[in-house]
């Protein structure tokens, strides 16, 4: 019997000649990657036992995404504090605040993190990874250990196989499709619990971009997914030998791998969805909420803030402007695409419709440190969920949508159907045309 590709990524990080689901091994990463929020703790930690060096400095990534603009004194020394454990860790990557954006975007752009790749991370997103055929896998708390002796023990999880049909309609986006899985993993359509399994996808996936994958990564994270896994074609493949900072070899499940189940979606069935407050899983038809007036949009955070998110939303914004009851952030998620943004023209664009421009990183998706709503307004946005207090206040409303329905809601005022506004013509061209 095969192999899937994450336990053929398992089992060469864990040098062994194979690995199956339910193994116990402890896989060497190529990379170690921890953020702002939890610098801190794990040193203060660490130095309390002794450890003030770690295994393998030159393998860690830590990145400034979280708490990008201070915006308190606590923020503020949470930041000098990174600084300092960076230089005594000899943490060479580091991206500090103006420096890299989003860890669970830019190291995919600039080439760090690539196809057959297995790191470890403290948090959730590092499902991303799967857009461009890695495997990163959070860790929580338990980064320390990994940092001080270079891995962890890992249960190889099981793999589902899901295979996307069809072709998308107008109007639909990537994020759609990952809500339409929540919403038919939760009426109990496709019958699979995601929790400590990987997603793997397969089926017509040559449509979906660089931005695209790393949308159909998302979701399934907030479903509890360990990892999420879209086999790189020919596109993200020759994308990534152009930005490589090293060898790899692209992994591939074998035709005959044991997959714990198999399920099948028809994208050309899918409407423009809407996630209602409290879960992703809350999806519905848009028609079902169309109308419910606005005050908060944010457009971006590592389920998309990738540069073809940006130039989706400029394409529905061009030539119109944000209503005046709404407020509308706009969150790159690297410094290279806020780059492109000025560049390219897309910032004007932005500034002319009325939108707020905010630094490359999670933006309000990080518990609202910038850009909170109050209680009794209506958000809707891109983020990567809309837990209840997500944005601030328990008493606002939060619905998520695509960077298309997010931008065409900012606009009317209330939540409203992309398919009703036509994109810049121009800018429709250069969505379909470019790849990152």
């Amino acid at each position: 019997m095969g192999s899937t590709a994450i336990e053929k990524v398992l089992a060469r990080t864990s040098g062994k000649p194979g690995a199956r689901a339910g193994d116990v091994v402890y896989p060497i990463p190529d990379m170690m990657m921890i953020h702002d929020g939890l610098v801190r703790e794990v040193k203060v930690k660490l130095d309390q036992i002794g450890i003030t060096r770690i295994a393998a400095p030159d393998k860690v990534v830590m990145v400034s995404d979280h708490d990008v603009v201070y915006g308190s004194q606590r923020a503020a020394d949470r930041g000098a504090f990174n600084r300092k454990a960076a230089k005594q860790w000899g943490v060479r990557k580091f991206y500090d605040v103006g420096r890299g954006g989003h860890g669970h975007i830019f190291p995919m752009e600039q080439g760090m993190v690539l196809p057959g790749m297995f790191y470890f991370d403290n948090d959730t997103h590092a499902t991303n990874a799967g857009a461009v055929g890695a495997f990163g896998i959070r860790v929580g708390g338990e980064i320390s250990r990994v940092l001080a002796t270079g891995t962890t023990w890992l249960e190889v999880p099981k793999t589902i196989l899901l295979e996307l049909k069809g072709t998308m309609r107008s109007g639909v986006q990537a994020r759609d499709v990952g809500f339409y899985l929540a919403r038919c993993i939760k009426n109990g359509q496709i019958p699979i619990d995601l929790d400590y399994r990987i997603l793997e996808y397969a089926g017509d996936l040559d449509q979906f971009g660089f931005g695209a994958r790393v949308a159909l990564c998302s979701t399934p994270t907030e479903m509890r997914a360990a990892g999420v896994f879209v086999p790189p074609g020919k596109a993200v493949l020759d994308y990534c030998r152009q930005h490589a900072k090293r060898e790899f070899t692209p992994v591939y499940s074998d035709p005959d791998a044991n997959y714990e189940s198999r399920h099948l979606i028809d994208l050309s069935a899918i409407e423009p969805q809407v996630a209602k407050p409290g879960n992703v899983s809350n999806a519905v038809d848009i028609t079902e909420v169309a109308g419910t007036p606005v005050d908060h949009a944010f457009i971006g955070s590592c389920g998309s803030g990738m540069y073809d998110d940006l130039l989706c939303a400029a394409s529905m914004l061009k030539g119109r402007q944000v209503a005046s009851n709404v407020r509308l952030f706009i969150v790159p998620g690297s410094e290279a695409s806020t780059k492109r943004m000025l560049d390219d023209g897309l910032m004007k664009i932005f500034l002319d419709a009325g939108a707020l421009m905010l630094p490359a990183g999670c933006g309000p998706c990080n518990d609202a440190v910038v850009g909170p709503v109050s209680a009794g307004e209506v958000s809707i946005s891109t983020a990567t969920n809309n837990n209840i207090g997500r944005f601030g206040s328990r008493e606002a409303k939060l619905f998520l949508g695509s960077p298309w329905t997010v931008a065409a809601s900012a606009i009317a005022g209330h939540i409203a159907d992309p398919r009703d506004l036509a994109p810049d013509p121009t800018l429709q061209h250069e969505m379909e045309t470019a790849y990152v």
